[in-house]
């Protein structure tokens, strides 16, 4: 904030600053135009009387007119619900991708993953450990065989874990089936190095994120 006097505003440019500005200076009424012209840019809000009374009696504030923003519709980030996932068929897999062999990478990428996480799989191992681990793991990727359910025709069905939803695993068979076979009141078993894993589907209907975050009670849910 700082005081302007009428006659320091039509004063006229010294010489060497206007060499530095770049600017030719102005006289008589072709200067007095330009500051009238630059004083309601600076403050729009005042008339020209009300500008000689500012400029003589008060203290004013240089400031450049700035453009009012234009104010646009908001984007939301909030991701897709249930129904929309289900209507844009997010999880569902292409008649072209279910191949066996597409997903054994995946499966020695598992084969990997449980390995380094039950430090090794030796045959000294605690099992009550590995239990525990277990509980919490993730399975995309293991092989899954069908051991026991309240279906019949499930009973034999071996193949790869492609999607675990919170009730159902989705597995892909070595004749390049995709099938859908229910967690509750089936029996899974799955084969890690030379230890054998028997899965009870009712104790795991659980999304895999949700399961991780859960504490579980060791009896009767998994046999090594």
């Amino acid at each position: 904030m700082f005081t302007i006097r009428r006659g320091m505003v039509f004063s006229s440019l010294p010489p060497d600053q206007s060499a530095l500005l770049g600017v030719e200076p102005q006289y008589g009424d072709a200067a007095e135009k330009f500051t009238s012209a630059f004083l309601k840019t600076s403050v729009p809000k005042l008339g020209t009387q009300d500008l000689e009374d500012v400029l003589l009696h008060k203290a004013v504030v240089m400031q450049f007119a700035r453009q009012k923003k234009m104010k646009g519709k908001k984007v939301s980030h909030r991701g897709l619900n249930a129904r929309e996932r289900r209507q844009l068929k997010v999880f569902e897999l292409k008649p072209e991708h279910q191949k066996y062999e597409l997903f054994l990478p995946l499966h020695d990428l598992w084969k990997q993953y449980i390995t380094d996480l039950c430090n090794g799989l030796k045959p000294g191992s605690n099992p009550q450990m590995l239990q525990q681990k277990l509980l919490k793991a993730d399975f995309h990727g293991a092989i899954l065989t069908v051991v026991r359910s309240k279906c019949p025709s499930y009973v034999g069905t071996t193949g790869i874990l492609v999607q675990e939803l919170k009730h159902i695993f989705k597995i892909i068979t070595k004749e390049n089936r995709l099938k859908v076979i229910p967690k509750r009141n089936s029996v899974f078993s799955v084969e890690m190095g030379n230890f054998v894993t028997h899965i009870y589907g009712s104790k795991f209907e659980l999304r895999s994120s949700e399961r991780s975050a859960k504490k579980f009670k060791m009896r009767g849910t998994i046999d090594l």
